[in-house]
């Protein structure tokens, strides 16, 4: 098949892929698994490079991290937080919102899937406890990790390649060049889009009695997941790290945990249901899209936006809005890994021809790109593990549910990083 026809068969096959995603939301596993198939058939994705494809640093990440989430349910320690946190705030609304909040700061520091994953059953409790649905709480939350991960350079895998693209550190991210970084501008965006969560639940007012408090059974998993917590952390300080550094601290605490309960049950039962309880669709789906965006990223359909920007104007701030705003939109719907590994060197080469430092269109494109995410259900890895999370709960999410609180909640945030970014650094 000639290119150019390869690259428009992609391009059309893309937009129909997304499309029954949306649709068909039980199938969403099935769907991008036989997009992803359809591609390699097509020639769109050589089958020596599907490897290369694949974020298996993400998936081990992921299925580690439910491994121990579990483990850390079963200790009841979930439940136990759910109970301080009903005896702290006076109504689902404010639990809701603190929830989120109390997912944003710790997805600073750690990747939004785990944050996800460990927050999400605090949730799940609550909500098993008030008898109310969890959806809009595991949302708020999915959203709020989304957001937070670009605040630090620990917090998203666009963060750590920014990072690394520019040469900055950890401590670059809150002070750079004499300047406010990309910490603070985040939390600006972060208290815009709480206030839209306050108005958005407004009307869950439904008090909240505190219950008698959970003894927890053991507190090894709390352990475990403090030691991922830790060494995530510390891991994004060692340059020449290995690449799936992260996957190998969450798959091995995991471990770690599991033969820790056969020590204490001398039973292989816990193991069992531990790994019974990876949600192995989940990570079909991430799998499959990462072939997918990869397609068209071989086919040269991200080059092309690249371009695009270039021969549109040379004007700074037509540019950084474009930046933002476009990658938002397009973040959306597609991986913001490959996108933002595609768009660094685009952006430092407008830089360049213009004559200015990058670091303003860096930041915007960081913006863009983990903030947009957060539009549509699977425009990001936490918000596909929070669909998850709550299918496995008998809840099955619409487009149209998810995007009703995720929509104001991202635009907020996008608008309050933008004005900061351009009050700051331009």
């Amino acid at each position: 098949m000639p290119p150019q026809t390869l690259k428009i068969v992609v391009l059309i096959l893309f937009i129909i892929t997304y499309i029954f995603l949306f649709a068909l939301t039980k199938y969403r596993a099935l769907v991008a698994a036989g997009a992803a198939a359809v591609f390699i058939i097509i020639g769109a994705m050589p089958v020596a490079e599907i490897g290369q494809a694949i974020n298996f640093n993400v998936l081990m990440m992921i299925a580690g991290t439910m491994g121990t989430v579990f483990l850390f349910n079963e200790s009841k320690m979930p439940a136990l937080l759910a109970d301080l946190i009903i005896e702290k705030t006076p109504n689902v609304k404010w639990a809701i919102i603190s929830l989120s909040i109390f997912a944003g700061i710790v997805s600073a520091f750690i990747d939004n899937v785990a944050t996800v994953l460990m927050v999400a059953p605090i949730a799940l409790n609550i909500a098993k406890k008030l008898n109310m649905s969890p959806v809009a709480s595991i949302i708020a939350i999915s959203i709020a990790s989304n957001l937070e991960g670009a605040a630090t350079l620990v917090g998203d895998t666009t963060s750590i390649m920014l990072g690394g693209y520019a040469g900055m550190n950890f401590i670059d991210f809150f002070f750079f060049q004499g300047r406010v970084g990309m910490f603070w501008i985040v939390q600006v965006g972060l208290l815009l889009a709480t206030l839209v969560l306050l108005m958005v639940f407004r009307r869950e007012k439904q008090p909240i009695v505190a219950l008698e408090r959970t003894k927890v059974t053991h507190a090894f998993p709390t352990v475990m997941l403090l030691g991922t917590v830790i060494l995530l952390i510390a891991a994004s300080f060692f340059e020449n790290a290995p690449t799936l550094i992260n996957g190998y601290i969450c798959i091995g605490l995991f471990i770690i945990g599991l033969i820790y309960e056969f020590i204490r049950t001398k039973s292989v039962k816990p193991i069992i249901s531990a790994l019974k309880e990876i949600d192995y669709m989940t990570l079909l789906q991430l799998a499959a899209l990462f072939v997918v965006v990869a397609s068209i990223s071989n086919v040269g359909i991200i080059d092309d936006i690249g371009s695009f920007f270039i021969n549109l104007s040379d004007n700074i701030f037509v540019i950084y809005t474009l930046i933002v705003w476009i990658s938002v939109i397009l973040s959306a719907f597609i991986d913001n890994i490959p996108y933002t590994a595609t768009m660094l060197p685009v952006v430092s080469s407008i830089a360049a021809g213009m004559n200015i430092e990058p670091y303003i269109l860096y930041f915007g494109l960081l913006v863009g790109a983990t903030l947009g995410g957060n539009l549509t259900p699977v425009g990001a890895s936490a918000n596909v593990a929070a669909i998850g999370i709550l299918r496995k709960e008998g809840y099955e999410v619409s487009t149209g549910t998810f995007m009703k609180i995720s929509v104001p909640y991202t635009l907020a945030a996008v608008i309050g990083g933008y004005v900061m970014l351009w009050i700051f650094w331009s």
